[in-house]
């Protein structure tokens, strides 16, 4: 099976692609979409959309997992980040991916052992679990946790 992890942004939306074959992980493909600040809205979630959309298509998930809202202090930062769930979302439910959403503590706690982990343990926990994947960035480690989550946490056939 292979599975789509998605930690939106409107700035850098993460993505991560695994195989699940069995209790195996394997590392497929795992990038960042870094959108223009400079750019209006509605372009940088179009834009955000197309490149979702081309992963999608190049990589043919079975299914997604995409990280839940962080609410943070900043309304504005929580709307922005809203209209690019909406999108990413959308993306999948129009390519016909099931799409399971997992808190960021969960997440954590699936990769680290523990919902406190900081994003450093996280990454290093990447390395264990992915050896030898060149990740893009943080964004797209966060993505390929999120779908390392959903590999452990999806109902087993």
């Amino acid at each position: 099976m292979i599975i789509l992890g998605l930690d939106p942004s409107l700035s850098c939306t993460g993505w991560g692609v695994i195989r699940v074959e069995g209790s195996r992980i394997s590392h497929i493909a795992n990038g960042q979409v870094k959108t223009d600040a400079k750019a209006s809205l509605p372009d940088r979630l179009a834009y955000l959309d197309t490149v979702l959309a081309a992963v999608i298509a190049d990589h043919v998930p079975a299914c997604a997992a995409v990280e839940e809202v962080f609410v943070n202090d900043n309304p504005q930062s929580t709307l922005k980040l809203a209209h690019a769930r909406g999108v990413v979302l959308l993306g999948c439910a129009r390519s016909g991916l099931a799409v399971t959403e997992y808190a960021p503590r969960l997440v954590k706690k699936a990769i680290v052992g523990t919902g406190g982990a900081a994003k450093e343990q996280v990454q290093a926990m990447l390395r264990v679990l992915l050896p030898g994947a060149k990740v893009a960035g943080a964004d797209a480690a966060d993505a390929l946790a999120v779908a390392i989550c959903h590999a452990n946490h999806r109902p087993r056939l």
